[in-house]
């Protein structure tokens, strides 16, 4: 993920365009919009609006893979694409890099370059987290950002290799590791590497038709009346049939419990405190749109 601040007003349409996020929905979910919200959605200048994109990781280090790819137009220079197209998310030397640029002063009109958006792989403290590429505003500090995305000062500095949180200055990208939502997903399932932040994904069953099935396959949990997406609540749990991923033309469910009694001590407070730290939209995500991508 990368937090791309719009220079100017603009569209999501125009935004997944520049970035070429594959769907629209993918942007919606990690900036708690809507599922009915349209590409032509207003974004005013100076908002973050948050970008998913693929990395490509080796030897510790990630770029985002071979995505996006920007097409030069007149009167560009990489200084302005960098800070300002792309919003200071990479410096002009590194899209020189990446493109094997000999003359940073000459480029054409239609030349097309990648821009390597920075992205990482790495469990942070034997966890496994969504990496997040976050520009620092004029006047923020170390622990600031900490308690915006929920985490302590000490782990934003040790993943980042900041020694001193005086340092930090205005437009430095920052790493920050997001912890990733607990996955039921079996680990035969041909997408049990998906990796998504807390509260980004939901599956449910939707009415769609898979064309080259004659029928649908059943996502009914075993030893269980519960279908998919469907619960069950007791005194201090609730039961849900959960998605656990799919193998051919099997789709694998199992019952996941959580615990729904509040923790000793807590309080309505803190858990608003929590809330606001990191705020994603739940997507619902079509599981026989899944499943048309990879059969059809």
């Amino acid at each position: 993920l990368a937090g791309y601040i719009s220079p100017n007003t603009t569209t999501l349409g125009h935004i997944q365009s520049l970035f070429q996020v594959k769907t629209l929905r993918s942007i919606l979910g990690v900036n708690n919009l809507p599922p009915n919200t349209p590409p032509s959605h207003t974004i005013t200048g100076n908002t973050t609006i948050r970008i998913p994109f693929p990395c490509h990781c080796r030897n510790g280090t990630g770029i985002s893979n071979r995505v996006p790819k920007y097409t030069v137009v007149k009167d560009d220079g990489l200084f302005h694409i960098a800070s300002q197209v792309f919003s200071g998310l990479v410096d002009y030397p590194q899209i020189v890099a990446a493109n094997g640029i000999k003359d940073p002063n000459l480029i054409i009109t239609g030349q097309k370059l990648w821009i390597p958006l920075p992205c990482s792989c790495d469990d942070v403290e034997d966890q496994e987290v969504v990496h997040y590429a976050h520009v620092v505003a004029s006047g923020s500090s170390v622990s600031q950002i900490a308690a915006e995305f929920g985490m302590s000062s000490e782990s934003l500095m040790k993943v980042n290799n900041i020694s001193d949180p005086k340092s930090l200055i205005a437009g430095q990208v920052l790493d920050v590791p997001i912890k990733a939502c607990s996955s039921t997903i079996n680990n035969s399932s041909s997408d049990s590497s998906l990796l998504v932040a807390n509260d980004t994904l939901q599956c449910q069953p939707s009415g769609l038709k898979a064309v080259n099935w004659p029928t649908c396959p059943a996502m009914k949990c075993p030893d269980s009346n519960l279908l998919l997406s469907n619960s069950t609540t007791s005194s201090c749990s609730r039961t849900t049939c959960a998605y656990a991923g799919y193998n051919k033309q099997t789709v694998l469910t199992t019952l996941a419990v959580e615990n729904t009694c509040p923790a000793p001590g807590s309080s309505d407070d803190s858990k608003g405190s929590r809330s606001r730290g990191w705020s994603l939209a739940i997507v619902l995500l079509s599981l026989q749109m899944i499943m048309l991508q990879i059969f059809l």
